[in-house]
């Protein structure tokens, strides 16, 4: 399973940007209110979350804060910290905020408590991938890995298990999710990337990047291995002792061939590799292409033929929330569903688990734009006011429906994931 960092998204400096992303709640021009929420019963609580960069943000703090009326408090943390302190460290939060990938070692913990669907206002309009384990009328379990379908439920309220079928009770709500690929500089690239294979190119020995984060990076590196014919996979979700070893040589001998400029673990590091252009091409994340054309330079989230890796993140809640904490809890998750963060993350490339509420919250042009795949009818910005697209720019890979629907493989945790650990430190020591 990937040891999540799960997408730092501009922790620093999010502050400042405070108020110009509130002000723009609804669209860059165009100001929507909030949820209504009846926040008399609640307003003294403190819910305590933990999570990645993509939920904690101040901008959707002080958002939920001001439509809520209960504080929050985040702590931005690593994948492997977020992990740890989930299972070992159950007095350290109140809100898990992880990815679907994770759960088969947190939720043994027992330190979730199932959620009550019938609670959650908008759950028969999440995306169905995550609700019913179909996409436009096709299964996604066709997809290797740990589709969220997979875990999205337990058998019954207080179980530890994962339910095979839809139940009443939920491991996560989920609220953001995407399709990964790789990034790369068009203007110091001299061909289109169009597989995952050009990750391996010559042309580019000493200029590439992969993702450093093991249960990640070996699945980015999984795609490059079959598409360059290396090597195939039963499952390159869950990968045989054989099959870790084989791919750990072939990255060892590219990596001792220079193919590689760096390793990077942090949102941070894959924008600065990027934009400095030390890599010109590695493994990204949608908001780091979003960072770097914000500073002006051009960079290309690359439609690949063999497809898109994927993940999907979602909130937990503590075992031990109970009383005013558990409503205010079940609130925030209304109010995460109810399309304003839909609609603030999907101007960084992020797609909402309620699209059709994301959609009330954005600009017809923006939702052109980012979900149905149409030329940019203007402008588009970013959150933070910053000009990503010019009028008649193109989203990299298309609609909603061709990236989704173009998912060959889902996050997921391992059996051997020990031993892939072990051997995918070895390759980064080599």
């Amino acid at each position: 399973m990937p040891k999540f960092t799960r997408r730092r998204l501009l922790q620093t400096g999010l502050a400042t940007g405070a108020a110009l992303a509130t002000a723009r709640c609804g669209t860059p021009n165009n100001p929507a209110p909030g949820p209504e929420v009846n926040t008399n019963s609640i307003k003294d609580v403190t819910l305590r979350f933990i999570g990645t960069g993509v939920a904690q943000i101040n901008d959707i703090r002080d958002k939920a804060q001001e439509d809520l009326g209960f504080k929050i408090e985040l702590k931005a943390l690593s994948t492997e910290e977020n992990n740890q302190i989930a299972i070992t460290q159950p007095g350290q939060y109140d809100m898990f905020d992880g990815e679907y990938f994770s759960l088969p070692l947190v939720i043994p913990s027992g330190n979730l408590q199932a959620i009550d669907v019938k609670r959650i206002k908008s759950f028969d309009k999440i995306a169905s991938f995550f609700t019913t384990g179909d996409f436009n009328g096709l299964p996604v379990e066709t997809a290797q890995g740990t589709a969220p379908i997979k875990v999205m439920y337990l058998s019954d309220q207080n179980s530890s298990e994962f339910s095979a079928t839809p139940t009443d009770w939920a491991t996560l709500i989920p609220f953001q999710y995407n399709a990964d690929t790789l990034g790369y500089r068009p203007d110091l690239v001299d061909k289109e990337i169009t597989s995952w294979a050009d990750l391996f190119d010559p042309a580019f020995n000493g200029k590439t990047s992969i993702l450093d984060i093991p249960s990640i990076g070996i699945m980015d590196a999984a795609l490059v291995v079959e598409a360059a014919g290396l090597m195939t996979f039963g499952d390159k979700g869950n990968m045989t002792r054989e099959e870790i070893d084989q791919i750990t040589e072939i990255l060892i001998e590219k990596k001792r061939e220079g193919q590689f400029r760096a390793f990077w673990k942090t949102f941070d590091e894959s924008v600065n590799l990027m934009s400095s252009g030390e890599v010109v091409l590695q493994s990204m994340w949608s908001p780091a292409v979003t960072a770097v054309k914000a500073q002006g330079i051009e960079c290309v989230y690359a439609p690949l033929k063999e497809g898109y890796r994927a993940w999907g993140g979602g909130i937990g809640m503590s075992a031990a929330l109970e009383g005013a904490k558990l409503d205010a809890a079940y609130a925030y998750m209304d109010w995460l569903l109810d399309g304003w963060v839909g609609a603030f993350l999907g101007r960084q490339g992020y797609y909402s688990a309620v699209p059709e509420n994301a959609k009330k919250f954005m600009s017809a042009e923006e939702w052109d734009f980012w979900y149905e795949g149409k030329p940019a009818a203007v402008d588009m910005v970013d959150p933070f006011g910053k000009t990503l697209e010019k009028a008649g720019a193109v989203r990299d890979g298309g609609s909603f429906e061709e990236r989704m629907g173009n998912v060959v493989v889902w996050n997921s945790t391992m059996d051997e994931q020990v031993y892939l650990v072990q051997k995918w430190n070895e390759f980064i020591a080599a």
